[in-house]
This record gives C-alpha cells, sequence and structure tokens, in this order.
C-alpha cells in the first residue's frame, strides 16, 4: 500500500523567499564588514601619516633652542617651525592615496611637544545603501622631544 501526501498549494515557493533573504541579508553583513575594516585600515594609515609628521615637528628645533635647566637640556619649539617641519615631511613622504588630506593644525602649545592634526576623507570600497558613500576622518597625534 502506498501512501501519499498532498501538498498544500499555500506553502509553495516560500522556501524560495527565504532563500533570497537570507542570501541579502549575508551579503550586506559581507558588505558591512567590508567597509568597516576599511575604515578601520584607513584611519591606521592616517594616524601613522600623522605620527610621522608630529615626529618630524617635535624635532624641529635647532641647537640654539635647547635651554639648560634643572632637569638637563630642554628644546624650544616653536609653532611656525613645527609648521614648517611637518609641510616638509608630508612633501617627501607619498600620500597620494588619502582624499581631501589636509593639515588641520600643526602647533606646539607648551614649546616642548608638537601637535598635528590631519584630516582626510574616506570613501567606502564598495557603494551600498546601508553604508554612508564616506566619513570624514580626523587624528591627533601628540609628540615630545626629549634628551637622555
Amino acid at each position: 500500500m502506498t501512501m501519499r501526501f498532498s501538498h498544500s498549494s499555500n506553502e509553495d515557493g516560500s522556501t524560495l523567499l527565504l532563500t533570497i533573504f537570507y542570501g541579502f541579508l549575508a551579503l550586506s553583513l559581507v558588505l558591512v564588514a567590508l567597509s568597516a575594516t576599511s575604515l578601520y585600515l584607513e584611519h591606521k594609515r592616517l594616524l601613522s601619516l600623522a605620527d610621522g609628521a608630529s615626529l618630524a615637528g617635535s624635532e624641529a628645533f635647532t641647537l640654539d633652542a635647547v635651554q639648560l635647566g634643572i632637569v638637563g637640556p630642554r628644546p624650544q619649539l616653536r609653532s611656525d617651525a613645527v609648521s614648517a617641519a611637518v609641510d616638509e615631511y608630508l612633501r617627501l613622504v607619498p600620500h597620494d592615496s588619502f582624499e581631501a588630506l589636509a593639515v588641520t593644525s600643526a602647533a606646539s602649545a607648551d614649546g616642548q611637544s608638537a601637535s598635528v592634526t590631519l584630516r582626510s576623507w574616506w570613501r567606502p570600497p564598495v557603494l551600498t545603501l546601508v553604508v554612508p558613500d564616506g566619513v570624514p576622518l580626523e587624528v591627533t597625534v601628540v609628540s615630545r622631544a626629549v634628551f637622555h
């Protein structure tokens, strides 16, 4: 004896719709993860560039600007020298891959440390509806020159 089960016609195609929905959800998650990784790496690259520029700015002093104090010799930084050193560093180091790179500030507030703020723009590698078209990035790095 053979038993036959009848399928209800109301459920035809429901598996296909679920497959399409979960496929779209998985693709969206992959694209969001790809964009988040790209944003993180771009931020780290900009931070690395600002770190090098800040280091160049913190070494922008002459030997005439070194003062002897109780704790030893201390360099005296000037904001214009820090800014010039940062501009020179950015002229020498390749940074063409950054979109709209700009030096927001390059100065020495206390005369012993150099503060550099860089701004750039990040664009996602793949344009989607769930990720914005771009995000402005801004990093600030402070470095200090010391003698040991």
